[in-house]
């Protein structure tokens, strides 16, 4: 069951501002260059067919397909693969970790959508009447605020496998 807190769902500034952001380049010496290739390829086939999705039934149904994350199912099949052999290697027979280091980069991949959806919509609204730059720092700030509020709704509803 979800228990979610109510007003406390919605990040403050200084919260979001407390948020410590690292990069671990070491996490690139650990990437083979198949894994690479193979990110590569798949997210060019993804491209290859929505243009022609576009092309077969026109620009409209095949914008649809361009909101797909083209590297999303290479990186998470990779993501699951590196944890299940990182366990592996320490002796440990399951894959448990692997799936759930896949499910929390799916979880993050459709709050990233959320906010590419507000900022689709805000040009899609917007560009026809307004100049193309205030629409799109527009589009921005609209995608910034729903992909931060839907993460901090997520950690405070404390939903499964948090």
């Amino acid at each position: 069951m979800l228990g979610c807190r109510g007003a406390d769902a919605v990040a403050s500034l200084p919260e979001i501002a407390s948020v410590k952001v690292e990069l671990d380049f070491s996490a690139l010496r650990q990437i083979r260059w198949h894994e690479y290739a193979s990110r590569f390829v798949l997210g060019g086939v993804i491209t290859v067919a929505t243009g022609l999705i576009a092309k077969h039934f026109g620009p409209v149904i095949g914008g649809l397909f361009l909101a797909f994350p083209a590297i999303f199912p290479a990186s998470v099949t990779l993501v699951e693969k590196h944890e299940r052999e990182k366990k592996q290697r320490a002796g440990i027979r399951t894959t448990l970790r692997g799936r759930l280091a896949a499910a929390l980069d799916a979880r993050g991949t459709a709050i990233g959508t959320l906010g590419l959806a507000a900022f689709g919509f805000v040009v899609w609204q917007l560009l026809p009447s307004y100049e193309s730059a205030l629409v799109l720092t527009g589009a921005l700030a609209a995608w910034l605020v729903l992909a931060v509020a839907a993460w901090r709704l997520r950690r405070v509803c404390r939903l499964p496998a948090d």
